[in-house]
């Protein structure tokens, strides 16, 4: 028998009742096989993007904000140290400068071992381990020239606070974002919803409706128990892949708005906070010496209050942001040390102006009653703050990572089931035919 007489025995079969039952059948099995093979790849693409925010791109954001935090409270320290005489520097101090110091170069080869080296993280992160090196030699210099009573001893801590502020923070602040930016996309992939799996279900149930209706139309019999059962597993999987995606996309949404955007708002808080701390004592340090471009004001005051001015606005975006008492609690208590840490830093500025260098240098670098004392208040709130957003970050993340769930499994294994129940429904009537 010949290619062209075989196509006309099927064309003649396609013609008849069983042969149209079959194409019907055949049409079916593919319409649900497919809805469930796309279902399962859809969302496997999603739960993989899920899992990436809550396991690599939201801590790896969160490692490079704590880079910078590290950086500039190292800053801090190294400016604290100096004020404080190399003889005189408290031991606190100097550990608290060397722990910043190890933390950022072991996060900073952490991120390097998950990042690709020619992204624009490698390049950050290839930046600051040049000229972290770099930096950290001008503030032993500094120390070392401080302990044998030299002024030169602030020219170059006033170099390290240049490199600090124009290189490595600058560098760190880019990492942050490129960081931020992944973290951002790998959410976007997880909540976008499957619209070629829920155009298949839309399609396999249509089509299982028509078959249904056309068999009705044929036998006046209202059921076929193997078409309902197909019709059955594929509005069970539609329905499925809608709340499970619903439910993915709120907590996912929930961990960016109330998370995400909130641990920013406070990463910038506490940012501001180190960067005015270390402006406050570079104030005592460079006494006068260092001047605003335009020439009229000083330096170290200028950054100060912008940067304070930083801290201040992102208390209050992290405030509006916090959804409950917990979240809501250290940032009062921050802002009221910040308040207080104002209130002192003008005093300290008002006995400097006297002529009493010692006195301002008490009220700054003193214990009790000083504004290090303010400083260490609102940076000990920030961090409970930045702990407590942490958590609710991972928790909404992680319900909305596990929301998907078993769905992918389930779309293949309904997929098959919707198929098979179709089969069975057509060779039900086709039976009546033998």
């Amino acid at each position: 028998m010949g290619a062209a007489e075989a196509m006309a025995r099927l064309r003649a079969a396609a013609t008849t009742e069983p042969g149209k039952l079959r194409i019907v059948g055949a049409v079916l099995a593919a319409l649900v096989i497919a809805f469930g093979a796309v279902t399962a790849m859809e969302v496997s693409d999603r739960a993989a993007a899920a899992d990436d925010v809550v396991s690599r791109s939201q801590p790896l954001s969160a490692d490079a904000a704590l880079v910078y935090r590290s950086l500039a409270d190292a800053d801090t320290a190294a400016s604290s140290g100096f004020l404080a005489g190399a003889a005189a520097e408290p031991r606190a101090v100097r550990d608290r400068y060397e722990k910043d110091i190890t933390l950022a170069s072991r996060l900073l080869v952490k991120a390097a071992t998950h990042t690709d080296a020619d992204s624009e993280s490698g390049l950050q992160i290839r930046r600051l381990n040049e000229q972290l090196p770099v930096y950290t030699g001008y503030v032993e210099t500094a120390r070392s020239y401080n302990r044998q009573g030299k002024p030169l001893g602030g020219a170059y801590l006033r170099f390290a606070n240049e490199r600090m502020t124009k290189v490595l923070l600058p560098a760190a602040q880019k990492l942050y974002d490129a960081e931020t930016a992944r973290l951002d996309r790998d959410d976007d992939a997880a909540t976008a919803w499957p619209l070629f799996a829920l155009l298949a279900g839309v399609v396999a149930l249509g089509a299982l409706g028509v078959a249904q209706r056309r068999n009705y139309l044929r036998t006046n019999r209202v059921f076929n128990q193997g078409l309902l059962a197909a019709t059955a597993a594929s509005t069970v999987l539609l329905l499925w892949l809608v709340a499970a995606h619903t439910v993915a996309s709120s907590q996912l949404g929930e961990a960016r708005t109330s998370g995400q955007n909130s641990l920013q708002a406070l990463n910038e808080a506490r940012i501001g906070s180190l960067k005015a701390r270390a402006n406050e004592n570079l104030v005592l340090v460079a006494r006068g010496a260092v001047l605003t471009d335009d020439g009229k004001n000083d330096k170290y005051e200028t950054e100060y209050r912008e940067n304070m001015g930083v801290l201040a606005d992102a208390l209050g975006r992290a405030h509006r942001l916090a959804d409950d008492a917990r979240g809501t609690a250290p940032l009062d208590a921050a802002a009221k040390s910040l308040d207080t840490w104002q209130t002192r830093h003008e005093q300290a500025g008002r006995t400097d102006r006297a002529g009493d260098y010692e006195g301002a240098l008490t009220k700054v670098i003193g214990g009790k009653g000083s504004t290090g004392e303010s400083f260490d208040e609102v940076d000990a709130a920030l961090d409970r703050a930045l702990a407590h957003e942490q958590r609710e970050f991972t928790r909404a993340a992680e319900n909305g990572r596990g929301a998907f769930g078993l769905l992918p499994v389930g779309a293949a294994g309904l997929g098959v089931l919707a198929a098979l129940g179709a089969v069975l429904g057509i060779n039900r009537r086709l039976s009546e035919y033998r």
